[in-house]
């Protein structure tokens, strides 16, 4: 009788472990997709600040037709993340192009010293600024959610309940290859 005590404990310590092994996966997975939900949120805010982008650079749209174009590739990009699907990749586009149109507008500015002692210019590019700064802590945010979840899901034992019961796939985390171009060391991942 005694034999049998123990082996009903054993049996359901194993239960026990699966199911919190399994339920520490889930919630792991739905901390990335919350996480990116965040990024999603922080680039459509920034999304809500280009319209007063295009209304001051259609004013210099003669001299500066590519910034009104960097501004269309980014509302572009932006509009092109999905929040069904992780995609790291086009988050790194819309990335580029707000590089691009912050570039393009501090050229414009150069250009107009008179653009410069504008209030709503001043306030639009610190709103860009700010938004930058908020895309940046979320995109943190996530590649640490995604850090957990894929080891959760890779290492021992949690990669045998994976493959038994929940069987998610590795999330790529967000990198940004032109910050990766600059820079001479490559460590051998």
């Amino acid at each position: 009788m005694t034999i049998s005590y123990l082996v009903l404990g054993i049996i359901a310590v194993v239960i026990l472990a699966i199911i919190l092994i399994y339920n520490g996966i889930i919630g792991k997975f739905n901390a990335v997709d919350r996480a990116w939900a965040s990024v999603l949120t922080q680039e459509r805010q920034k999304n809500k600040i280009i319209p007063h982008v295009e209304q001051m650079v259609e004013k210099y749209k003669l001299h500066e037709a590519s910034v009104l174009s960097d501004v269309t590739k980014l509302r572009s990009a932006i509009d092109g993340l999905n929040s069904d699907r992780v995609d790291a990749g086009k988050l790194a586009q819309a990335e580029k192009h707000t590089a691009g149109l912050v570039k393009g507008l501090s050229i414009a500015v150069e250009a107009y010293p008179d653009l410069k002692a504008s209030d709503t210019y001043l306030k639009v590019m610190a709103e860009i600024s700010e938004q930058q700064e908020q895309i940046g802590a979320a995109i943190r945010i996530f590649n640490r959610n995604v850090e957990d979840f894929n080891n959760a899901i890779q290492m021992f034992p949690g990669s045998v309940i994976n493959n038994l019961l929940t069987r998610k796939q590795a999330i790529n985390s967000f990198t940004d290859v032109e910050a990766q171009a600059g820079f001479d060391y490559k460590p051998n991942l």
